[in-house]
């Protein structure tokens, strides 16, 4: 697949000047290109955006108010034209080849926030002002919240979906939010107009920005989680397990009762290591027996392996298993899993653990030795 950064070419550039010379004659088309295309391949996706956004600033008017109209007239005419956003024609700005446009309101706009929302969100409707709005909930925050809150129920889905993902504590590419961080409060009510919206698109938003808040507040999640499950139809059902995953995974236990996985009495775990010996590059396999009074509820099977460290101490990972039920009561299980070389561990030999958790709870626990090869 070709790297993102690519699409930001100098043919993107050159369809972008025509754009902005085709209702502005005065648009100096030779100056943004020279700029936007200086060094061009030598720069990654951020700072090819940024220097597109800095061309845009030196060839577009001073003037608030007329730099706003050149962007409204630079647009594509549809209000929705692409969902996957790396379709461009040239007949108007859409998709990622608007990206340095929404950088660009964001930059000039700060001090102006009743001019620049309105520009974002006409812009956003083409691709996202996701990132482009923060600054304004920094700067500006009890007005933007305003405004955000009279889109909520806005006709456009863009629209909607930046209400909850511009508004997420920790946006993956975007300034963090630290009040949200701290205190989620204000935009609480903003993920709950929009927990039942019709486009999966701005329910996922909703959930991802849940997903940011239980790694602050994983109580508040989960009691969140309890009480809108309550009734919940399929999709609902569907976010809340998404809004849930970070919490699932760490076995938090007011999320898994939220899901039904409540602990289980009576319930035993015999695990057996079919390689007690692993050597590096190979797998590790391991099977359990559970037995009990458990036919038909819910059972969330994970497994932690305690890697020995370079000082010889143990650090647990968490690797997700199975989602099932108990048919009868007894239900077996195995798993192999490779210890392969992998960019983000690296391994010791040494007696390493196997930790099996049902419904969150550890069941069993078992050695095994990792050899590494001469």
């Amino acid at each position: 697949m070709e790297p993102l950064k690519n699409y930001f070419n100098e043919t993107l550039i050159e369809q972008t000047a025509a754009i902005f010379s085709r209702d502005d004659a005065g648009f100096d088309q030779a100056r943004f290109t020279e700029i936007a295309t200086d060094g061009l391949e030598r720069l990654e996706l951020k700072a090819r955006v940024e220097q597109i956004m800095r061309a845009l600033d030196a060839t577009l008017p001073t003037d608030f108010d007329v730099f706003a109209d050149r962007v409204l007239a630079s647009l594509h005419k549809s209000e929705d034209p692409s969902g996957e956003g790396l379709s461009f024609d040239g007949s108007g700005l859409m998709g990622f080849a608007a990206w340095p446009v929404t950088e660009l309101v964001g930059k000039r706009g700060i001090a102006e926030p009743e001019k620049a929302l309105p520009l974002l969100k006409e812009v956003t409707k083409r691709f996202t002002a996701e990132f482009a709005i923060r600054p304004f909930l920094v700067s500006h925050r009890d007005y933007t919240l305003s405004v955000l809150n009279g889109w909520v129920e806005d006709r456009n889905r863009h629209v909607r979906r930046l209400v909850s993902e511009g508004t997420r504590p920790r946006l993956p590419w975007g300034i963090r939010l630290h009040d949200f961080v701290v205190d989620p409060t204000p935009i609480m009510p903003f993920l709950a107009a929009l927990r039942d919206d019709p486009e999966e698109y701005v329910r996922r938003s909703v959930a991802n920005s849940l997903n940011d808040i239980a790694k602050d507040h994983p109580d508040h999640v989960s009691a969140i989680a309890s009480d809108w499950i309550q009734g919940a139809g399929r999709d609902r059902e569907r976010l809340l397990r998404h809004a849930c995953r970070t919490l699932i995974k760490a076995g938090h236990t007011g999320a898994l009762d939220a899901f039904g996985y409540t602990p289980l009495d009576g319930l035993s775990c015999a695990l057996t290591i079919k390689t007690p010996h692993v050597t590096y590059g190979e797998a590790l396999e391991f099977e359990i027996d559970l037995k009990g009074d458990a036919a038909g509820k819910p059972l969330m099977l994970d497994y932690a392996i305690h890697f020995v460290k370079a000082g010889g101490e143990r650090t647990p990972k968490v690797f997700k298993w199975k989602d099932t039920k108990m048919n009868t009561s007894r239900l077996s299980a195995a798993k192999r899993h490779v210890i392969k070389p992998i960019t983000t561990r690296r391994y010791y030999a040494g007696e390493h653990l196997v930790e099996v958790f049902v419904n969150g709870h550890s069941m069993a626990s078992s050695p095994f030795v990792l050899e590494k090869p001469e």
